[in-house]
C-alpha cells in the first residue's frame, strides 16, 4: 500500500470510512468486523469515524465502539490512525443536527476517548459548522483539546476556504486535515482541495464514490470512468479513487464500506496508475 501523510503521521493512501457499518441499513456486527479486518489486511492504516455514526438515539458512538473492538482483535490494530469527529448529532429519527458549542465538543471528545479506549485521539475533527455558534468558538475548543493533550492532531470537516484559513490561524498552524464531500457527482469542493494543496494540509474526501446508494452506479452514471476501468481491467470505483489520488499528494480518500470485498477493491486503487490522458478525460466529466 502506498502511503501519504496527515500531519506527522504516515497513513495508507486509501482509508476506510466507517459510517455505513453503523447507520440505517447497516450489516450485522460480524460482517462489519470482517470488513475492518479486511481493510487492515489490505494495508489500510487510516479509519475515519464519528460519534454521530449511529442509527438509534441511545447508541451514540456505535461506530467508534465497533472500530475499537475490531482493532483490539487484530494483530495490526495498533498501527491504525483513528480519526473521529464531534459536533454533529443524530436524534434517532434519521435527521442530523449540530452542536458546535465548546461545552459539547469537549464532552464529546471525552466520550470518544472512552469508547476508543485511548489516552489521546489520533485525529479529532470538528464535524460540521453550527450556525448558532461562532466558528472561532468551536475551533477554539478543538485547540484547547490539542493543548491539553486529549487529541494528537486537529482537523475540520465540511469547511469552506475562509473557514480553513480561520481554523489554521486559531490552531496556530496546527491544522492537519480538511474532510469535505468530494466525488464525480460532487465537485464543488475543488477550491478547498486546491487550498489544502497550497497549504500542505491533507484533504480527506468523504463519500468519494458518491455515497452508499450511488457507489455501485458510478460506472453507469459516468461513462468515462467505466471506459477507463475496462481498459485497466478494474472497477470504476478503483478508477475513481485513483483519479482522486492523482489530483494531489495531499488527497487521502476515505471510501465507506460494509463488506470485505468492497474495501479490498478500494484499497487496490492505491496501486492503480492512470495516464495523463485518462486523468484529463475524467477531469472533464
Amino acid at each position: 500500500m502506498h502511503t501519504r501523510r496527515i500531519g506527522d503521521v504516515e497513513v495508507s493512501a486509501i482509508g476506510l470510512g466507517g459510517m455505513p457499518m453503523s447507520i440505517e441499513g447497516r450489516p450485522e456486527e460480524a460482517r462489519s468486523l470482517a470488513t475492518i479486518h479486511a481493510a487492515l489486511d489490505a494495508g489500510v492504516t487510516l479509519i475515519d469515524t464519528a460519534d454521530a455514526y449511529h442509527r438509534d438515539a441511545g447508541e451514540v458512538g456505535h461506530n467508534e465502539t465497533l472500530i475499537a473492538k475490531a482493532l483490539a482483535s487484530h494483530a495490526l490494530g495498533g498501527d491504525v490512525l483513528v480519526a473521529t469527529k464531534g459536533g454533529h448529532l443524530r436524534p434517532g429519527d434519521g435527521s442530523w443536527t449540530q452542536d458546535g458549542s465548546p461545552k459539547h465538543i469537549k464532552e464529546a471528545c471525552e466520550a470518544s476517548l472512552r469508547r476508543l479506549g485511548v489516552e489521546a485521539i489520533g485525529l479529532y475533527q470538528f464535524h460540521r459548522p453550527d450556525p448558532k455558534v461562532p466558528y472561532a468558538e468551536s475551533v477554539g475548543a478543538v485547540r484547547e483539546l490539542l493543548d491539553e493533550g486529549k487529541i494528537r492532531m486537529a482537523g475540520i470537516s465540511n469547511a469552506d476556504p475562509d473557514q480553513i484559513r480561520q481554523a489554521g490561524e486559531i490552531l496556530g498552524g496546527r491544522l492537519v486535515s480538511v474532510q469535505n464531500q468530494f466525488s464525480p457527482a460532487f465537485r464543488s469542493s475543488e477550491p478547498e482541495l486546491q487550498l489544502c494543496d497550497e497549504l500542505g494540509i491533507a484533504f480527506l474526501p468523504w463519500s468519494p464514490l458518491g455515497g452508499i446508494s450511488r457507489a455501485r452506479e458510478l460506472g453507469s452514471a459516468y461513462a468515462p470512468f467505466a471506459r477507463v476501468a475496462e481498459a485497466h481491467g478494474v472497477s470504476p470505483q478503483q478508477v475513481c479513487l485513483a483519479w482522486m489520488l492523482a489530483k494531489s499528494p495531499i488527497v487521502v480518500p476515505i471510501p465507506g464500506a460494509s463488506r470485505p470485498e468492497t474495501i479490498r477493491d478500494s484499497a487496490a486503487a492505491a496501486e492503480l496508475k492512470l495516464t495523463d490522458e485518462e486523468i484529463a478525460e475524467l477531469d472533464a466529466v
